[in-house]
């Protein structure tokens, strides 16, 4: 009963700290690789759906890498050190697949693929005081735009992100930042307490929200994550028709409810014939202080925002994102 307390004790003090200070959490599984050289550019810019080759250095861009069919085998940040060096940050569990399709599709260019999972961190300060924080610690701060970098040593970097800064040290380095991080006014959050903003902001997450059976435009991150102006690149003529002459059957929709969600649990909808079907399964659930249960899920179109659904054994009503 005590460690349970505990827990519920520590959740509640980390959501505090993201809302309206600098929560501190240690992200560092996340998949890293750096590409070099002078078409590394050139080269990014025909595999991913972000334009990569106008990149200034200090600046980033969010993208997806898809199939040919248009449908998700990663999202990634691009970071932009110098004109012939990209860091590429992405979910631990689409690493891989990034990996082996840069690998793959280099032969022929003038550019080199390097790991850096395990040779950089990954800390997270999120919250209105992270720019704060990591001045006090020290720590070079990026422009104001959202995926602006600055350089951190050789490889690491400061990144600029919707809810605060990721600041990548050296993985030597991790434990010292850190400890500077906490003195300077961060306060050390679980991970489970930094998935509740992200629930709440609507931004979904790869590996949980969005799969290979998942396109941009049905998770609703086309305006962040697609350039419709650049040149040809994998899955381009798919994410371009459905854009602009289709409509997606689904989207990514928020979930509220009077008792916790499940993640993977069925999504039903009653027609108006009173027959029910499948629209989607729950992806990230959490327990809000603030809204209490909530979840996202890509849900077939007919389960508009006002709709009332079955998630698994619980009714929950649609909602649209950002959670209000």
């Amino acid at each position: 009963m005590l460690d349970s307390m505990a827990t519920v004790d520590g959740l509640q003090t980390g959501y505090d700290a993201c809302i309206g200070g600098a929560g501190l959490v240690d992200r560092s599984e996340a998949g890293k690789l750096l590409l070099t050289g002078p078409q590394a550019r050139e080269f990014l810019d025909g595999q991913v759906s972000n334009e990569i080759k106008t990149l200034a250095a200090g600046s980033g861009r969010y993208a997806t890498l898809l199939t040919n069919k248009g449908r998700m085998l990663a999202d990634l940040r691009v970071l932009a050190f110098s004109e012939e060096s990209l860091l590429v940050v992405t979910e631990r569990p689409a690493l891989q697949v990034l990996f082996d399709q840069v690998r793959r599709g280099l032969i022929g260019w003038q550019a080199e693929l390097h790991k850096r999972t395990l040779q950089l961190g990954l800390l997270s300060l999120i919250g209105p005081r992270s720019e704060d924080v990591a001045r006090a610690a020290g720590l070079p701060l990026p422009g104001a735009d959202e995926h602006d970098v600055v350089a951190l040593g050789d490889d690491g970097a400061v990144i600029r992100t919707d809810l605060g800064l990721d600041v990548l040290p050296a993985a030597d380095d991790v434990a010292t930042v850190r400890a500077s991080l906490l003195a300077a006014g961060a306060v050390e959050t679980a991970e489970d307490a930094a998935e509740i903003v992200r629930v709440e902001s609507g931004r979904p997450r790869f590996g949980i929200d969005a799969d290979e059976s998942v396109m941009p435009e049905e998770a609703g991150i086309v305006d962040r994550a697609v350039s419709f102006k650049k040149g040809c690149y994998v899955g381009q003529e798919t994410v371009a028709r459905l854009h602009w002459k289709g409509k997606p059957n689904r989207h990514l929709r928020g979930l509220r409810s009077a008792v916790p969600l499940a993640p993977g649990a069925p999504v039903t909808f009653v027609r108006e014939d009173g027959t029910e079907r499948e629209i989607g399964v729950v992806g990230s659930a959490v327990a809000s202080p603030r809204l209490g249960p909530i979840a996202l899920a890509v849900l077939r179109r007919e389960a508009e925002p006002g709709a009332t659904v079955r998630a698994g054994d619980v009714d929950a009503d649609v909602v649209a994102l950002p959670f209000a």
